[in-house]
């Protein structure tokens, strides 16, 4: 049984707008770049595909591209912008959902791997990434920094996002790693809807002991797609897991 949460019509339909920051250029070009060249001759495995940020333009690029994701909804609005001649996709759980094949990339953007909210499911998630690549193939994941630095004492929400469209604050729980993000988003007639997405967090080196357990090891740790330094001020990170 999948430990995350089911991404509906509803949350189909409005995500690519919610997240439109993440679809600008700016945001969608250093990672498909990134990830071309980790893919290097090979094809790769997009696990959490959702609607096809990263796995469309990567396969424009002309790296072959298999899509793995646990809501249908989400994979409908995918197959409105992409064929599955372009993109096949498969329905399941990335924690253990087998896709036939085998692959040089599996990746893992966006955060997508605290959606699965135990340990056991993330190790598992590892687990399932490994089994997909060839000797020598790469594991890549973009995953936020808990955010605890701006934890006070005695509290457990954290405000991270404040405008006129939008407001967003994580509540915490440091005891079992579980957070939800809470999010009320202002809709064209005015009026806000809410929306709350759960989650564990997971720290950098505890994604290292995960992929030790998997039979892979940390070969790079960025700051961002731009290869920046990953630093003790860094927001998130991307590492890099060889097979």
């Amino acid at each position: 049984m999948a430990s995350s949460d089911l991404w509906g019509e509803d949350d189909a339909a409005s995500y690519d707008d919610d997240s439109a920051e993440m679809f600008a250029p700016a945001m969608v070009d250093p990672a498909v770049a990134f990830l071309a060249a980790a893919a290097g001759e090979g094809p790769a495995l997009a696990l959490a595909v959702g609607t096809g940020r990263l796995a469309i333009p990567l396969a424009r690029l002309g790296v072959p591209v298999v899509g793995l994701d646990l809501s249908p909804a989400m994979l409908a609005r995918l197959r409105a912008k992409s064929s599955d001649a372009e993109i096949p996709v498969v329905v399941g759980d990335m924690a253990d959902t087998r896709v036939p094949g085998e692959f040089t990339l599996v990746f893992l953007p966006f955060n997508s791997i605290s959606n699965l909210t135990t340990q056991e499911k993330q190790v598992e998630c590892f687990r399932n990434a490994a089994r997909h690549l060839v000797d020598g193939g790469q594991f890549v994941i973009e995953l936020f920094v808990p955010p605890l630095r701006r934890l006070l004492p005695g509290h457990e929400a954290v405000l991270f996002d404040v405008s006129e469209s939008h407001v967003g604050f994580d509540t915490i729980d440091v005891v079992t790693q579980q957070l939800s993000s809470h999010h009320f988003t202002r809709d064209e007639d005015g009026r806000y809807r809410y929306g709350v997405g759960n989650f564990r967090y997971i720290w950098p080196s505890e994604c290292d002991l995960m992929a030790k357990i998997a039979g892979m090891k940390l070969v790079a740790r960025y700051g961002d797609w731009d290869r920046s330094d990953f630093t003790s001020d860094s927001g998130k990170h991307i590492s890099v897991y060889r097979r």
